[in-house]
């Protein structure tokens, strides 16, 4: 059997494929890990949080926190969605008490991570959105022995 290496790269043909994505990852998370979401306007980050936070039980409509910085989505399995786009470093982050809610076990899903990067936990899943044609492709990475299991897990 042919062990695949990190990172995975998986083709979403669809906006469906992408929430597809985003619930697998979210039934592979448990408290306190956390989703670092990178790539270009358009690329899905958006979708992809819509499809982690529906498997969450979330039954509103979930949009890109683009204003308000951070949408709370408390529950049984609680998430936090981060938008970082209008965030300037990882300063900006820490004033947002991410570690708070990650200490209190709650899932997170950051967009524009990338921007936080170091407000972030070592050990995370960062899944990199691209532009592949008419599709899109998903390239997921852990950081850690707990992102890389959870990448492995989803990436099959």
């Amino acid at each position: 059997m042919e062990h695949r290496k990190e990172p995975f790269a998986i083709t979403l043909d669809s906006p469906k494929a992408t929430m597809a994505l985003g619930a697998a990852l979210a039934r592979a998370m448990g408290p306190g890990d956390v989703l670092a979401l990178s790539g270009d306007l358009g690329a899905g980050k958006t979708t992809l949080a819509q499809g982690f936070f529906a498997e969450l039980g979330h039954p509103g409509e979930v949009i890109s926190p683009t204003f308000a910085l951070m949408a709370e989505y408390p529950g049984e399995r609680p998430g936090l969605h981060v938008d970082a786009y209008r965030l300037t470093c990882a300063d900006d982050a820490v004033e947002l008490g991410l570690d708070e809610y990650i200490d209190a076990g709650w899932m997170l899903v950051v967009e524009w991570a990338e921007i936080i990067r170091d407000a972030l936990p070592d050990d995370i899943v960062r899944v990199t959105l691209l532009h592949d044609g008419d599709a899109r492709k998903a390239v997921l990475e852990g950081t850690g022995p707990r992102g890389r299991a959870i990448a492995r897990t989803v990436a099959g």
